[in-house]
């Protein structure tokens, strides 16, 4: 019997290790911020639970290269579905950087970025030991029809949760309608990630494309 998959989710990853050491030295006073925003709510019952998040970083020349990286393969990654891009610039809309927290407790709950045509995150400080992303089937009528699967283990059509265990260096990128969330994090060893969002925007409409 012929088969054909239609109407997938892509979740593209690629070790990249070239921008680790650099993005961490320039991120450190970014996360030391952070941790200043949430001092309070440390100072009386620590940091378990908390995710300090930075400011936007992409006026910062310090990310200019990895913003330039990120905006080409986000472009690619577009071309790859099949859309025109050559009509398209892509242009970074957000980016921030995250830790969670050290004593552990840091999670990001379930969530889109309905406006964004790319999502993604380039991983810094993380382990088998750390928090990692978790991918839900963005297809509202499979959950309505969903059934027992044979072997959890496995990933099938009927798969509708994945984990991924990112490494240290790796970008991943994926559609913005696709619904992730991070687990729990345990504190056991420091996790530290860039966050980002892409559009693709009409050439000549964006005056910061990368």
């Amino acid at each position: 019997m012929k088969i054909d998959n239609y109407f997938g989710s892509p979740l593209w990853s690629e070790e990249k290790p070239d921008f680790i050491k650099s993005t961490i030295k320039a991120t450190d006073k970014y996360i030391k911020q952070a941790r200043q925003v949430n001092k309070v709510a440390i100072k009386s019952t620590g940091d378990f639970g908390l995710s300090h998040h930075s400011k936007q970083l992409l006026s910062d020349p310090a990310f200019k290269d990895l913003i330039d990286y990120i905006g080409n393969k986000a472009w690619s990654f577009l071309d790859w579905h099949g859309f025109d891009m050559s009509h398209y610039q892509t242009m970074i809309s957000q980016m921030w950087v995250q830790e969670f927290a050290k004593k552990g407790g840091g999670h990001h709950s379930l969530h889109v970025h309905p406006n964004d045509h790319v999502a993604g995150f380039y991983f810094l400080k993380c382990s088998m030991k750390t928090s990692f992303p978790i991918f839900h089937d963005p297809r509202p009528g499979a959950q309505m029809t969903k059934l027992l699967l044979k072997d959890h283990t496995k990933i099938t059509p009927g798969t509708d949760t994945i984990h991924r265990r990112p490494t240290p260096g790796m970008l991943m990128l994926f559609n913005g309608y696709l619904p992730h969330e991070f687990s729990l994090d345990a504190g056991h060893e420091p996790f530290r990630f860039i966050h980002f969002n892409l559009q693709a925007v009409l050439k000549g409409m964006a005056k910061d494309v990368v």
